[in-house]
């Protein structure tokens, strides 16, 4: 029977601090109570795992992630890309953390050979529509599709389409909640850009969703809804969460990627499809920020869900252990990747989803 590999990420932070890095650093001034350059992440980064070089070459923060991924051989790739692509724009007012990476390096994102990234989030925005519109337009020229952002609500609701082998289709559609921090007059509409936003994780909000993508689904599609939702920490998952992705689910999505913790949380098979409740973060520059220190934030997942190309039931889950050094992925050691697999495994118990560490240093899912 054919078979369809993902690559899923949760959030993928290139601004800030990893855009110091790059090649064509944007202006390092930021507008945090705390911290006023970004070049402070990367000092404190360096503090805590070594030496960065300035500039790193684009790939750098992808680190050995990119041998894991090209090993993997997905058929998509998708990500949650947390921040804009702009070198204009203006600081959205009211908010106390802004993410931009300078087009110029769009190369960082480019060498993981991205598909699709996921943009209804809560930084998409952090410089307004003029930025925004300079992310749509970078993405595109780069041959990378984008979902769940638009220049007016048709383009952020509407899919990103991947063609697969075999003839099928993967339907990816990104929504962003309020529970995350976006804020509801960043909601697309009829001539204002903006994002796919859902006020919240109800069942009205469920519903109206499976509508539309009914809409647009065909025979043979393969559905994702990537969504942005709850907090950054914790590893309890609302039980709103589980009904809207169980909703979503028993309306024929195949698969429900969540994101916006800066750590893991539970993984679910429900009715054979994969849920995932919180990715956890992938890159960023939160090295060195200390008060968070029993998630083990700098711990990572390469999530590689393996799907029936026809019916989209999950046959397989491979999660790579990767962790954060030097703003760098690397293969997490064992001892970490043991840590990964046992948290995973106890959070997915009240879900009767187990997970084991192979000899091969991936987690994965046990057979029922």
């Amino acid at each position: 029977m054919p078979e369809v590999t993902l690559f899923l990420a949760g959030d993928v932070m290139t601004g800030r601090g990893v855009d110091q890095i790059l090649p064509h650093p944007g202006p390092p001034a930021l507008r945090e109570p705390a911290v006023t350059d970004a070049r402070r992440y990367v000092e404190l980064a360096e503090s805590v795992t070594g030496p960065v070089p300035r500039p790193a070459p684009p790939d750098w923060p992808w680190g050995e992630a990119l041998e894991l991924l090209n090993a993997a051989r997905p058929d998509a790739r998708i990500i949650n890309l947390e921040t804009s692509v702009t070198g204009r724009g203006e600081y959205a007012p009211g908010k106390g953390i802004h993410y931009r990476m300078h087009p110029a390096n769009l190369a960082c994102l480019t060498a993981a050979r991205l598909d699709v990234c996921a943009l209804a989030n809560n930084h998409v925005l952090d410089f307004g529509p003029t930025g925004l519109t300079d992310t749509l337009e970078a993405l595109h020229t780069a041959g990378i599709r984008t979902a769940g952002a638009g220049r007016d609500a048709d383009e952020a609701w509407r899919p990103a389409v991947v063609r697969l082998t075999g003839g099928h289709r993967l339907l990816v559609w990104s929504v962003g909640t309020p529970s995350s921090g976006v804020y509801p007059q960043w909601a697309a509409a009829d001539g204002r850009p903006g994002v796919a936003y859902l006020p919240d994780a109800s069942a009205r909000s469920a519903d109206a969703l499976t509508e539309r993508i009914a809409r647009e689904a065909r025979p043979g599609d393969l559905l994702l809804v990537s969504v942005h939702w709850g907090s950054n920490w914790g590893h309890e998952v609302p039980d709103e969460h589980v009904r809207f992705a169980h909703t979503l689910v028993d309306a024929g999505v195949h698969v429900v990627q969540g994101h916006s913790s800066h750590h893991p949380r539970p993984i679910e098979r429900y009715r054979g499809r994969l849920v995932l409740y919180g990715c956890g973060d992938l890159i960023d520059d939160y090295e060195g920020i200390g008060g968070q220190e029993s998630y083990r934030p700098e711990l990572r997942l390469l999530h590689l869900p393996t799907l029936d190309a026809e019916t989209g039931e999950l046959r397989r889950l491979r999660l790579v252990p990767v962790r954060m050094r030097r703003m760098r992925l690397q293969r997490a050691a064992p001892e970490e990747a043991r840590w990964l697999a046992d948290l995973l495994d106890g959070l997915g118990a009240p879900y009767r989803t187990r997970f084991k560490l192979g000899d091969d240093g991936l987690i994965t899912l046990r057979p029922d």
